[in-house]
């Protein structure tokens, strides 16, 4: 595994694997056959590696969706599509970089995909404002997803922003008009649409593309209305207790499942997608082929309605006298 990236629970694996390397390279130098004990040590880094990743505290899952590493919206668009054409700007301001957005074929679906881009490399974050969206990008979705419409295709979003973005320009060009109106316009699209939290979903900037008939998330992600850190700095008055607000927000895809918020979890190899970028592909491709089958077979109008009664019914409760 590679030491670039290291977080403090994944050391122990680290330090069984830098024995393997030893022993691998003594055994090139010496001639000395050492082939039983490096089988024993990969079947003990195995075993703690399942161990450890099965076992993750949500902090350390809220960790893993930032691995610098971590596959973004266009790795896996280079990845699941056939065909991919990206369309840009909003038509009324500018083209926001943080979102990118087209028309695909993903096997014998034509789609639409919007998805949220942090960019990778200085020179790229900067480009893409490390994933935060202005209103223009929330624009530029809408206009997209009301192509799609047009033109009958499912609409496929990718969730992956650390939050909308809180400058002065973004706020004097409408921001929250913008996420506003998104919400709005999904709500009754006539088309089938799923959203895939493939890394961070932070707020009203992941909700402006997530308002859709299915939520899936990636096995090591995070949905919420708020940044452990940002919860942390207003409870506690502290930002390190992130960790203990993480526990507290149940942020975790496996949280949002139980709550009944996330429709699917989709699988990722051990220890993160960032470690085979053809599996974590692979999986979230199977995931879009199967619910956009299952979800062309409603007709429009009870799909608008089962829409409305999922969001509807998010939060509610009942309370016993």
């Amino acid at each position: 595994m590679s030491t670039k990236y290291i977080f403090d629970f994944e050391r122990p694996l680290i330090e069984i694997q830098s024995q393997i390397d030893d022993l691998e390279s003594t055994s090139i130098k010496t001639g000395l056959d050492v082939s039983l004990k490096i089988n024993e040590l990969e079947k003990e880094l195995q075993n703690k590696s399942k161990d450890i990743y099965s076992n993750l505290t949500r902090w350390q899952k809220v960790q893993l969706s930032r691995h610098p590493d971590r596959p973004h919206s266009i790795d896996y668009i280079n990845e699941i599509t056939d065909y991919w054409f990206e369309l840009h700007g909003d038509r009324n301001f500018s083209d926001d970089k943080a979102i990118i957005s087209g028309i695909a074929q993903i096997d014998h679906f034509k789609v639409a995909i919007i998805g949220q881009e942090k960019g990778k490399g200085t020179k790229q974050k900067l480009i893409r404002n490390f994933g935060m969206p202005r209103p223009e990008g929330y624009r530029k979705a809408l206009r997209v997803m009301k192509l799609a419409e047009k033109f009958n295709f499912p609409i496929i979003t990718l969730i992956d922003t650390p939050g909308a973005y809180p400058g002065i320009g973004a706020e004097e060009r409408g921001q929250a008009e913008a996420i506003a109106n998104n919400l709005f316009e999904m709500s009754s699209l006539r088309v089938p649409t799923i959203s895939i939290v493939i890394g961070e979903g932070a707020s009203g900037g992941a909700l402006a593309i997530g308002l859709t008939d299915k939520i899936l998330c990636m096995e090591n992600t995070w949905y919420s209305v708020i940044s452990p850190e940002g919860c942390a700095s207003i409870l506690y008055r502290d930002p390190t207790m992130s960790e203990k607000a993480a526990e507290s927000m149940k942020v975790t895809s496996i949280d949002l499942y139980e709550m009944g918020i996330a429709d699917e979890i989709i699988k990722e190899p051990i220890g993160g997608a960032h470690r085979n970028m053809k599996e974590s592909a692979k999986n979230v491709k199977e995931s879009i082929i199967n619910n956009i089958s299952n979800l062309n077979k409603i007709e429009k109008n009870v799909l608008i309605e089962q829409r409305k009664f999922k969001y509807d019914k998010i939060g509610s409760w009942t309370e016993s006298e």
